[in-house]
Parts: C-alpha cells; structure tokens; sequence
C-alpha cells in the first residue's frame, strides 16, 4: 500500500473533488462554450477548470494522476504504476451543456492487482469519490472502510472523509422497493439495452425503469435505487473506476459479462468493454 493512509487518500480526493465542483459551478452560471475534442466529445472551460484543481490539489499525494483532461501517458509507463488516480473531472459533459444537473466529478484511487497478467487490464479501484456539484451530494468509499453519501458536501463542517462518515449514510440505503428496476443511459440508448430489459421483464414480471446522466446511474444501483445498470455503448475507464469502488463497498458488482469477473484497468486501451452493475 502507499505510504500513506487510505482514508487520508480519500480525503484528499474529497478535497480535489470539491474544488473541482466549485469551479464546474462558477462556469454553469454563465454561458456554456461547447468546443470538440478529436473523438467528437465535447469539451468545456468547465473541464478544463476542474482538471487544473484536481491535479493540484492531488499533487501533494505524490501519486500519478491519469485524467480524461491530462497529458496521454505511453501503456509501458502508466502500466508500471502501482497506484495511481484515475480522473474524469467532468463526467457527463452533454449533460452538463444541457443544464440538467446529472453530471459528476470522478476521482478513482488504483492499485495494481496482485495477479497483473493478461488483457483485460492490471489494476483496479480501491477508493472513488463522486461529487454531483448541483446537487450537493457526494458519494465516497474505500476499501474496508464502507461506501458513503453525504447530502449538503460543500457546506460541511466535516474535513476528513472520516469525519464526513458521520454526517453521511452508509450505503445500500433500506429500501421498500419491491419492482425490479433497471436504470440506463439517458444519453446513449441501444437496442442491446432494449433487448437486456426485455429479459428481464421476462426473469421478474414488472421492471421499472429510470434514466439518468453520468455515474450517477452506477450510484442508484449502490444505493439500493436500482437493481442494475446494463452499459452497452462504449465508456472509458475514468467514467467507471470511482462508481466501481463505491458499488464494491457496497455490495454490489461491476462485472465484465464475458467473464463474470470485476471489471479491471490500466489496460492498453482504455476503452472498456461493455459491462453490468448489479
């Protein structure tokens, strides 16, 4: 393990993650000037901001940072990396040009798995901190220590992510949901999601379904919201690591269906396949 403490880690992500927030918000209070990066996506000053006060702020960890914003680093080099921070500072940037408020900071802490072989990836999340800056709600987790939500993050008197567990619900919430429900992607729909609900309305009889931006889908089902998050269209590796150590500590899965393993990182693509949380 590092050298220093895992909840410290997380406290400083904490840290990152709401300095970020407060930057995404000073740009959505104003007008939203969309640019597109090489692959189409669209980016914003709003990104560009958090990226510069995650990285600021987790430089003090001396820790590697692989962001969606930050320099390409070469496989032979991130894959070297015992631990590392995987980022997106702005996860949901469609929906944040929408206004809609369905969109997140992700800040994941990796670590190289102990069997580091093959290609499905190397490494995997052992702490992720998700901060949802419109609505003032964190998630954070890490490994042994539970998953957590926090309402009112920003104006918390709590410094610690320690400290915040006593300000924050412990994750699954109780729950009387009795319907099955299946929550998908608002911005990227597809006839294998379709086909996925359609199994299972015929495994539980009535499915309800929701719809929601970013990571947030991946939050529902470690809350207890959503029963699964079926993901067909393509993601990056920073769009899930954070959510998958939330849904972990939680007890739920995020598993590649061609394995029924965990999903793993750091691979030389960082595209991951398609994946289910359940």
């Amino acid at each position: 393990m590092t050298a220093i403490p895992l909840p410290d880690l997380v406290s400083a992500a904490i840290d990152a993650a709401l300095a970020a927030g407060r930057e995404i918000l000073d740009v959505y209070s104003g007008p939203i000037a969309v640019q597109q990066k090489n692959d189409r996506s669209p980016l914003t000053e709003a990104d560009l901001r958090a990226h510069r006060a995650i990285a600021a702020r987790l430089a003090a960890t001396r820790l590697p940072i692989l962001s969606e914003e930050g320099r390409d680093r070469p496989p032979a080099e991130r894959q070297a990396w015992e631990h590392y921070w995987l980022v997106d500072p702005l996860d949901g940037t469609k929906e944040f040009v929408r206004r809609n408020g369905e969109f997140t900071v992700n800040i994941a802490l990796m670590e190289r798995c102990a069997d580091p072989t093959g290609p499905e990836g190397i490494a995997e999340p052992i702490a992720g901190v998700l901060l949802a800056p419109v609505r003032d709600l964190l998630y954070f987790a890490w490994r042994g220590g539970g998953a957590w939500r926090q309402a009112g993050a920003a104006g918390s008197a709590a410094g610690s992510a320690q400290e915040r567990t006593a300000h924050a619900e412990r994750l699954p919430l109780a729950s009387e949901r009795t319907v099955h429900t299946i929550v998908a992607s608002r911005s990227h729909p597809s006839a294998e999601t379709e086909a996925y609900i359609r199994q299972a309305e015929r495994e539980h009889g009535e499915v309800a379904l929701t719809s929601l931006g970013s990571a947030l889908k991946i939050c529902l089902v470690a809350e207890g919201a959503a029963d699964a998050y079926p993901r067909f269209a393509p993601t990056m590796e920073w769009d899930t690591a954070a959510g998958h150590a939330l849904a972990t500590e939680a007890g739920r899965d995020l598993v590649d269906p061609r394995t029924d393993a965990p999903l793993r990182y750091n691979k030389l693509d960082l595209v991951n396949p398609w994946f289910i949380v359940r």
